[in-house]
């Protein structure tokens, strides 16, 4: 085909010119008032039949190029009737439109099978995509053009489907949007609601072809990827740039993106059930969809005071399900995406947390139930999650348990975060006085639940971190809050700095190390030998 092509290429741009020559011809009736409308549409059926019935009397001869020269010619005369008496001049209605548009394409998709004529098809579509750009109509018959092209689009790409020629939905695709373009900028459409026309109608083709290109994929052997993922991509791009320009001075562009990063990744997820293998197709949707979620998400509460609380709990949910997706699936790589995103997470929240409001409940502020409060615990409870339950199998045990004990220990620092903007936001809240003294309790509380840790999963790293927090309180202690006046509460501040470093010493004389551990039970092995 490839072959005929390079052969014949300069008759097809020849029976471009003669369709051209026509269409001029029948705007130059128009012009000087010649004919009448209805004498026009008469010749424009008569003509084209005319060319239709002597490529079939060609074909009959065997002489198969002039016959689908001829026969592609005919068709694109009658498309351009079809133009002329629905889109150009509203002399026919949109039902008209569509039973004669129906009628035209299902007599060529007919002829082409009978005789696979490929050639015919690209000539009847290019004649059928050029009428209504060539005549270029004075009213703006928008839905009778939408008919039209969805008729033309649709036995097109099923004939490309049913010949493998695809060829006719290169030329569909491109032609639409073009056509679509031209459209836009000739009428100079008023976009002044977000349910525009302009808007519906790329909303209808992008839907379309994405509907069409998997459709197209699956009935060709289960091929996802080659042209229709390209065509894909393209209409993603297209479409997204139209829908920014369109609807951004009403809703957020995030709400566009969002909804097509869903349909992309609904789209990776069925053709993986399809297919059962991570093809190019599947990463490239799943991949594509994902960051388009993503980007649309980081958009959400844009210019509210809330938005880095809103932020958190959303980017700490999609960690949770890139997790659980990751389990579910055996995806290793995924559960890597899931630890990095809850770490960023929490390093942006310990950046921003300080000038976020709190997001108090019932208008009082109750330490530890606050919106903000429980943006750290959900950070932490999915960190310690992931230290139990996050391993890698290719790699080794021993390197498994360091990533552990890593996710457990920046845990705990979001445990400590969390005491120390919770006190010092009720200090600031009641106007009380204290608080360098009250965070030194606070943190030797957070060592003691170190230590604490640290007991309960037989780790010797939760020991010595609780023992740097508290050798840094009791620093801090010597040399800044002993500087301060002497108050009843400085007294009872140190008391209890006291009371909780016994608990501690106590913790750490009954401790017991896996070394230790093994040791004991090796010395009972021995005096039972005994």
């Amino acid at each position: 085909m490839f072959q005929r092509y390079q052969k014949h290429w300069p008759s097809l741009l020849g029976a471009m010119f003669v369709f051209i020559a026509l269409i001029t011809l029948l705007k130059y009736s128009l012009d000087v008032k010649f004919l009448t409308d209805t004498m026009k549409i008469g010749a424009g059926l008569l003509a084209g039949a005319g060319f239709v019935l002597a490529g079939l009397r060609f074909v009959l001869k065997s002489n198969s190029l002039i016959s689908e020269l001829f026969t592609g010619l005919g068709v694109a005369l009658l498309y351009m009737t079809c133009s002329f008496a629905g889109i150009y001049y509203s002399l026919w209605d949109p039902m008209v439109v569509l039973l004669s548009m129906i009628a035209v394409t299902a007599g060529t998709c007919v002829y082409a099978i009978r005789f696979h004529s490929r050639l015919i098809m690209s000539i009847g579509l290019v004649g059928g995509l050029l009428s209504p750009i060539m005549m270029q109509p004075e009213t703006d018959q928008v839905f009778s053009l939408f008919l039209y092209l969805l008729v033309m689009n649709a036995a097109f790409f099923y004939i490309s489907v049913l010949k493998s020629w695809f060829e006719l939905r290169l030329i569909g695709f491109i032609g639409t949007w073009f056509l679509y373009t031209v459209y836009f900028i000739l009428f100079q459409h008023h976009v002044d609601v977000f349910w525009s026309k302009p808007f519906r109608y790329a909303l209808a083709a992008y839907a379309f072809y994405v509907i069409a290109l998997f459709y197209t994929s699956y009935k060709n052997r289960m091929r996802f990827d080659g042209l229709n993922l390209y065509l894909g991509i393209s209409n993603a791009v297209i479409f997204g740039l139209w829908a920014l320009g369109l609807i951004t001075p009403f809703v957020s562009f995030a709400v566009p993106l969002f909804f097509m990063g869903a349909i992309y990744v609904g789209s990776a997820w069925w053709v993986y059930r399809l297919l059962h293998v991570w093809s190019a197709s599947v990463v490239t949707k799943l991949t594509c969809g994902t960051l388009l979620m993503m980007i649309a998400l980081t958009q959400f509460g844009k210019g509210y005071a809330y938005k880095p609380l809103i932020s958190v709990y959303l980017w700490v949910f999609i960690a949770a399900v890139i997790l659980i997706i990751a389990k579910w699936c055996a995806v290793e790589i995924l559960k890597g995406v899931s630890v990095a995103l809850w770490g960023c997470v929490g390093l942006y929240w310990y950046v921003v947390t300080w000038n976020t409001p709190r997001g108090e409940w019932f208008g009082v502020f109750i330490p530890f139930f606050n919106w903000g409060a429980v943006a750290w615990i959900v950070i932490a409870v999915l960190g310690f999650y992931m230290s139990l339950h996050v391993d890698f199998r290719k790699l080794t045990q021993s390197s498994n348990v360091m990533i552990s004990n890593v996710l457990s220990l920046l845990s705990h620092l979001v445990v400590g975060g969390l005491l120390t903007v919770q006190v010092q936001s009720l200090f600031e809240e009641y106007d009380w006085h204290g608080l360098v003294l009250t965070l030194s309790i606070s943190w030797s509380v957070y060592s003691l639940l170190l230590f604490l840790w640290g007991a309960y999963s037989k780790q010797r790293i939760f020991r010595i971190f609780g023992t740097v927090v508290l050798c840094l309180v009791a620093g801090k202690t010597i040399l800044f809050d002993l500087a301060e006046e002497a108050t009843i509460y400085k007294v009872i501040v140190f008391l209890v700095l006291g009371a909780i470093c016994f608990t501690i010493s106590y913790i750490n004389s009954i401790w017991k190390s896996p070394s230790m551990q093994q040791k004991e039970g090796e010395d009972m092995e021995v005096k039972e030998g005994q």
